[in-house]
Parts: C-alpha cells; sequence; structure tokens
C-alpha cells in the first residue's frame, strides 16, 4: 500500500452544486435546510458551518459523500446548535466527535452507512433526539449513556456487529420502533429480539428490575398508593372501593383533558398547515423567479463557453502546425542518424573480420597449448608409474627381506650342521629369482591394471591415519604384555607377589583391549577392501589410468612437512587423542609442536585458541594428559620400591596404592639387560605368541600349535597373536 497518495479532487459538477446550494442558502427567504449532499466532499466547507451558525438553520444534509471525520480542524461543533436534523448517511465516518453531546436541539440523527467502530459517549446527552440511525455500520456495542436519550422513539441498529443490547435500554420508556438483526442477537435471545420492541423492553424491565409501562403512557403521572389502615373488613372494603372509584374518576378527567389537548392541537396544526401552504405558495413562487435567474446565468455560461471553444480552436490550430515543423526536423534528424548507423555497421563488418582472424589465431594457439597439456600429462603419468614402481619395489623387498629371515631362522634350527656357504648360495639365487621375478612386475606394472591396483591398495593401508594407529596401538601393547609376562615370571623367580594383584589386572586390561584393536584392525581393513571395490566400480566407467591418477592424490593428501611434524608428534599423545576420537586435531597439535609436558600446563582458552572449540573435549584431553603423565612418574618409583624390598616370609604385603581404573594398563619398563624372553616349554626359542585372553607372552610358534590352555595360568586360549620382532 503507498505511503502517500493524493486526494482525488471533486468533479466539476460537484463543485458548481456545491457553490450553488452554498449560495441558494444564503439568499433572502431561504428556507431552514442546508443541502449539499452529492458534493463528493472529503470534509464538511468551513462556510457550511458559518451558514448554519449565522442563518440558524434547523435542517443540515450532508449525506453520499466522502467524509472521513464531521467537523475541519478550523470549526467548532457548536456552530450547528440550532440544527435539529443532521443527516450522514452514505459516508466514510469512522468516528463521531467526542462533544456531539452539545448540539442540544437535534432530533433526528441519521448515520446509515458509515464505517463507525462505535458511539461516543456524549451521545447520551441528546435529550430532545427521537430518531437515531445507525444502520449498516461496524458497532459491536452501544454505549451505557443511550439511556440518556429520553425523547427517543426510532432506533435502529441493524446490520452490524452488534450482538447484545444493554440493560439501560430499558429507561428508554418513549422507545417504539426498535429495528435489529434478530438472528444474530445472544441478549436478548432470538426469539425474544423477533418478538417486537415491546417484548425486548418487556424482558430489559424485568432484568433491570423496574415496571413496564407502553411508551403510549410515559406522559402520565405515577400514581401513589395509600398504604392500608387497621379497619375491619367491611370499612377496609368500603374503602378499597371509594379508592378504585376515585382512581377512576381522575382517569376520566384525565382522558377529558386529553381529548381537549388533542383538539386544541388539531387546530393549530391546521392553521400552522394552512400559514405552510401559503408559504409554500411563496417558496414556489421565489423558486420559479431563481429558475429563470438560473436560465439566464446557464445562458451566460453557455455563450462564454462557446467563445472559450472558438480560442481553444484556434490554440490547437497554431500546436498542430507546431508539431507537423518539429515532425519535419526529427525526420531530418532521424535519417541522418541512419545514415550514421550504416557507417556504423561497415565499421563494425570491418571490425568483425579482425575478431575473425584474432579468433583463429587464439584457436592456434590453444591447439598448440592442448599439445603440450597432453605431453605434460604423459610426463606426469610416467613419474606417477614410476612412483609406483618404486613403491612396489620397496614392499617387495621388505617382504623379501622377512620371508629370508624366516626361511633361514628355520633352517638354522632344522638343519643345524649344513654349512653357511650352501645358506648363501641358495640366498643368492633366491635373490636373483626374486630380482628376475621383480624385473618382470616392473616391466608389466605399466600396462597391467591388476597390479596398479595392488600398488594402490598397499598404499591405501599404509597411508590410513586410522589403520596405523591401530597398529601402532597393537604393537604397543604387544611390547607391554610381553614386558608383563617377563616381569611376572622374574617375579616368580624370586619369590615375591607384591603386586602380582596389580600386574595380573594390568595384563588382562591389555589382553582385553588387544583383542578389541585386533576387531578394529579387522573392521578396518574390510571398510578400506569396500572403499576399494566401490573405486573399483568407478573405474570400470573411467579412463584407463584410473589407478594411477588415485595413486597420485592418495600421495598428495598432506604435505610432507606436515607428514614429518605428526611422525614426530609423541605416541602416547597421538594415544590419547585417538581414544578421545579426535583424532583429526593430530595435525593441529603437530602443526603447533605441542608436547604432553607442554599440554599438561596449557587451559582450555589457550586449546580453543589452537582452534578446538568443543568445551567437553578440552577438559577430557587436559585430564587425560595429567593423568597420562602422573602414571608415568609413579610406575619407576613403584618399581624402584619392588627392587628394594625384601620378601616377606609369612604373608605378602598389599600394595600402598592400587592403579588407577580410568587409565589405560601400562607395562613397567624392564629393569634388567635381557629384554627378549625364552619359551617355557622347548626353553630354546623366543616366546613369539600372546595368548588371549589371559594375556601371557610365554611359548613359541611351534609350541603354541599343541596347547589348548596357558602354561602359565592354565586358561583357556581363544585366540593367538603372534609377535614380529623388530630388527
Amino acid at each position: 500500500m503507498p505511503l502517500f497518495f493524493r486526494k482525488k479532487k471533486p468533479s466539476e459538477d460537484a463543485r458548481k452544486r456545491l457553490e450553488y446550494q452554498m449560495c441558494l442558502a444564503k439568499e433572502a427567504g431561504a428556507d431552514d435546510v442546508l443541502d449539499i449532499s452529492k458534493c463528493e466532499l472529503l470534509e464538511v466547507p468551513y462556510g457550511a458551518f458559518a451558514t448554519c451558525k449565522v442563518l440558524q438553520k434547523k435542517v443540515l444534509i450532508i449525506h453520499t459523500n466522502n467524509l472521513t471525520s464531521l467537523v475541519p480542524k478550523s470549526c467548532s461543533l457548536l456552530s450547528l446548535i440550532t440544527v435539529k436534523v443532521l443527516d450522514l448517511h452514505d459516508n466514510q465516518l469512522a468516528s463521531l466527535p467526542t462533544d456531539i453531546g452539545q448540539l442540544t436541539s437535534l432530533q433526528v440523527l441519521n448515520l446509515e452507512r458509515n464505517l463507525l467502530k462505535c458511539l461516543p459517549q456524549s451521545i447520551g446527552d441528546l435529550a430532545q433526539l427521537q430518531v437515531l440511525n445507525v444502520k449498516g455500520n461496524k458497532l459491536r456495542e452501544l454505549p451505557a449513556t443511550v439511556s440518556g436519550l429520553r425523547s427517543l422513539r426510532t432506533l435502529n441498529v441493524s446490520e452490524n456487529l452488534l450482538q447484545e443490547l444493554p440493560r439501560v435500554l430499558a429507561h428508554i420508556r418513549t422507545l417504539e420502533t426498535l429495528t435489529l438483526d434478530a438472528s444474530s442477537m445472544t441478549y436478548p435471545s432470538p426469539d425474544i429480539c423477533s418478538a417486537g420492541t415491546e417484548s425486548i423492553q418487556q424482558f430489559l424491565c424485568k432484568e433491570c428490575g423496574i415496571a413496564y409501562y407502553p411508551p403510549s403512557e410515559y406522559v402520565l403521572p405515577a400514581l401513589e398508593s395509600d398504604g392500608e389502615t387497621s379497619v375491619d373488613g367491611v370499612d377496609r372494603t368500603v374503602h378499597k372501593y371509594l379508592e378504585e372509584e376515585s382512581k377512576w374518576q381522575n382517569k376520566f378527567s384525565d382522558y377529558e383533558k386529553r381529548k381537549e389537548k388533542k383538539k386544541q392541537e388539531k387546530l393549530e396544526f391546521e392553521r400552522r398547515l394552512n400559514m405552510g401552504q401559503r408559504e409554500h405558495a411563496l417558496l414556489v413562487q421565489q423558486i420559479n423567479n431563481q429558475k429563470d435567474e438560473i436560465l439566464q446565468t446557464v445562458r451566460e455560461d453557455q455563450m462564454r463557453l462557446e467563445e472559450g471553444l472558438t480560442k481553444h480552436q484556434r490554440h490547437l490550430e497554431e500546436e498542430r502546425l507546431k508539431l507537423l515543423q518539429q515532425l519535419k526536423q526529427a525526420e531530418q534528424g532521424i535519417a541522418s542518424r541512419i545514415q550514421k548507423l550504416i557507417e556504423d555497421n561497415q565499421r563494425q563488418k570491418q571490425s568483425s573480420d579482425i575478431l575473425k582472424s584474432l579468433e583463429n589465431e587464439r584457436i592456434r594457439m590453444e591447439q598448440l597449448m592442448a599439445i603440450t597439456q597432453e605431453e605434460t600429462e604423459h610426463l606426469r603419468r610416467r613419474e606417477v608409474a614410476s612412483a609406483m614402481q618404486q613403491m612396489l619395489a620397496e614392499s617387495y623387498k621388505n617382504k623379501l627381506i622377512q620371508m629370508t629371515y624366516e626361511s633361514r631362522r628355520q633352517d638354522l634350527v632344522s638343519q643345524a650342521c649344513s654349512s653357511l656357504a650352501e645358506m648363501d648360495q641358495k640366498f643368492q639365487q633366491i635373490l636373483a629369482w626374486q630380482q628376475m621375478d621383480q624385473n618382470k612386475a616392473v616391466g608389466q606394472i605399466l600396462q597391467q591394471s591388476e597390479m596398479q591396483k595392488a600398488a594402490f591398495e598397499a598404499l591405501q593401508v599404509k597411508k590410513d591415519l586410522m589403520h596405523r594407529q591401530i597398529r601402532n596401538q597393537i604393537k604397543l601393547i604387544e611390547t607391554e604384555l610381553l614386558q608383563l609376562t617377563q616381569l611376572e615370571l622374574k617375579r616368580q623367580e624370586l619369590d615375591t607377589e607384591t603386586l602380582q594383584g596389580v600386574i595380573m589386572e594390568q595384563r588382562q586390561a591389555l589382553g582385553y583391549l588387544l583383542q578389541q584393536l585386533l576387531k578394529e584392525k579387522k573392521q578396518r581393513e574390510e571398510e578400506l577392501q569396500q572403499i576399494l571395490l566401490e573405486m573399483e566400480a568407478k573405474s570400470e566407467t573411467k579412463q584407463e589410468n584410473y589407478w594411477l591418477i588415485q595413486y597420485q592424490r592418495l600421495l598428495n593428501q598432506k604435505p610432507l612437512s606436515l607428514k614429518l611434524q605428526e611422525e614426530g608428534l609423541e605416541k602416547q599423545l597421538v594415544n590419547l587423542l585417538i581414544e578421545l576420537s579426535a583424532e583429526q586435531y593430530v595435525p593441529v597439535f603437530a602443526h603447533h609442536r605441542i608436547s604432553l609436558e607442554v599440554l599438561s600446563t596449557m587451559t582450555a582458552s589457550d586449546l580453543e585458541k589452537m582452534g578446538i572449540a568443543e568445551t567437553g573435549l578440552q577438559r577430557a584431553i587436559l585430564k587425560r594428559a595429567q593423568e597420562i603423565l602422573a602414571v608415568a612418574k609413579t610406575i619407576p618409583e613403584l618399581l624402584r620400591t619392588v627392587d628394594a624390598e625384601v620378601p616377606a616370609a609369612t604373608q605378602p604385603s598389599a600394595p600402598e596404592e592400587e592403579a588407577p581404573s580410568s587409565v589405560v594398563p601400562t607395562a613397567p619398563l624392564l629393569q634388567w639387560d635381557e629384554k627378549k624372553s625364552e619359551c617355557v616349554v622347548c626353553m630354546e626359542q623366543e616366546a613369539q605368541m600372546i595368548f588371549l585372553p589371559c594375556g601371557h607372552v610365554c611359548c613359541c610358534q611351534t609350541c603354541c600349535k599343541q596347547l589348548q590352555s596357558c602354561p602359565l595360568c592354565r586358561g583357556d586360549i581363544t585366540q593367538r597373536v603372534r609377535i614380529f620382532y623388530s630388527s
């Protein structure tokens, strides 16, 4: 909706009608009526209020306009003090002035078809108002002050939003006609409202607790009733009869008086009617005279209009000649612009030829660039292939060394009498064969997609952070289980039982953790295998060098400097982040070169500055770091106290403090030179197998095949895990 709009000006006919009515009201001998209806007024003109005040007008008719307010800003409502009839129907009034009660002479007020939502409280001051018409508005209720309308005879409230009538309406004893929408009323009920005005007034009087009198008797004086005296029954009956007789006589006398009064009023009405007829004859004569004057003024206006029309036609002819001259000039200008456009078109054709030659040159340069790009891509492909070749060679070499080591170790056990020269010769022969196989594989690596896939799979497993972390944890737990087993054997040799319960709990916890990590490792390998299958399905629709491209992407995942920093990060700190499911922050700690000691001195705000926004994660990292440092400090002290104490002869003493249950158990470091234990069965080979769930490392690979229970704790063996010692 626009914020500002122009007021619609009244038409010429409406303006003339207003001027005519205002002049007619000011003429000598005019009646008491001011009629300015159908003049398209937006507000009542100031002259209308001045005319009503000066000429004492009694009837003001302003219906069928566009009024939104009754009183202009510069006028007062007291100017209409003499008005008895005010007709405002078919306007846009949203409210009445609050001082409408100042119109004490008002007898008829017509507000039909407006936009009124409520009536002012001062409307009850209109004591002489006889007709009130508010039909077709938006009234929801009538004010309580309507009880002050003591002379009201007709009230029309139909076609409104009214649902209830005020009880004080019962005090208007002169009300003869009440018009409303009976079907939409809730108080009184629709049945009472549809029965008529008398039924409604009787109901309201009953609600107010007053007696009901018909409107025709509102001027009768109230009859007073004297109290009964304490006489006997006969005297009381006679007295009552005499009182009733006197009442009937009084009523009859009043009736005669009213009859005489009506007769006098009838004679007076006939006299006024005769005077009105004479005044009407004079008024008709005046109207005829005014009609002649109006016809004369109309003739003069018509002559003036004809003269103005001839002048206007002359003016239009002059403007037409000017327009023709301007059209000629415009045609000349258009012809010159067309000529310029033709010249511009020719110049554009020349420039288009130049642009076409430039485009051909650009296409030729793009072709040259495409050729160089293809050569670059070919060189890049060769570099990736060489990197894959080197990766396969290294992995193959490591595997070969491991296999050679195993075969050599088995040969030393089974063939102790064979010579070293023969073994070296066989080893050289095996190396030669493996070198031939390697050269053959390297020659086919650029052509066979399966080899590329295998190289990508090996690099993927090597590059996968979660898989690498699980392997590191498994190695760490294997080392700790080996140390715990050796420590347990050492203490059994010394016949000491101190801290045996703590060691057993740590070993069981490590065994359970090792089982979980093995399951996670297997699950992660299955996930990587599934990813590899999905990529293989994609590679069928992609280019033929798909595995080379994926291999290069996997190599370029992280910058070399960040990789070196992550490798230099403390393993305990990395395990801490993995344990708290915050492995995505490993590069952040590596970039800032954070250690466990530095982390224990940091606060939550320092972690937030580094980029760790989760409050719970900040607290967990700081708490876990402090616990790990506390455990690292207490374990060497416990070991020193264990080595220093003497075994008790009677009963083993309990340890002074137990390891915290919330900390992941860590095996104490060995305090003797021999770090590798031997098999408790054959006493020859090194202990290589971990028995789960007990966690003992006490047998070699050969002896464990025939065992169903652990030799140390006699617990059932559910799973065997082999340890590979690094050379």
